[in-house]
């Protein structure tokens, strides 16, 4: 990508929206929405790094090594993520967290979740 400074939107790009993504398995979903969609507004050539917005209806996921380290921004609904210590956090809009490459959890959106995100890999 040549742009080296741009504006994350959370409806993502202004002329194409987002699109639709797969990064959640069909069978994760919880409800009968099986919506997600995503727009990466950064990545490096080798996809290394990526930012963007990313938007997924309810699911839950147990996640043996989160697979990047990500740090996320909540702009719409709920995410609760529960450590392999059983020890939970929910994150509403306006919470910014972090999660290490590794880790150990359960993800559970509990209403349709849209998220600004950086990944690391």
């Amino acid at each position: 990508m040549t742009t080296n400074v741009f504006r994350l939107l959370p409806d993502g790009h202004s002329a194409t929206g987002m699109q639709p993504s797969n990064f959640t398995d069909l069978d994760a979903f919880t409800t009968t929405d099986k919506r997600e969609v995503n727009h990466t507004f950064f990545q490096t050539e080798d996809g290394s790094i990526l930012s963007g917005v990313w938007e997924c209806a309810p699911c839950r996921e147990e996640i043996d090594a989160y697979p990047a380290h990500e740090m996320m921004t909540v702009l719409a609904g709920s995410v609760t993520i529960t450590n392999a210590d059983g020890a939970s956090d929910t994150f509403t809009p306006g919470d910014t967290f972090f999660i290490a490459k590794g880790t150990q959890c359960i993800w559970e959106i509990t209403e349709t979740l849209r998220k600004y995100y950086m990944i690391s890999e």
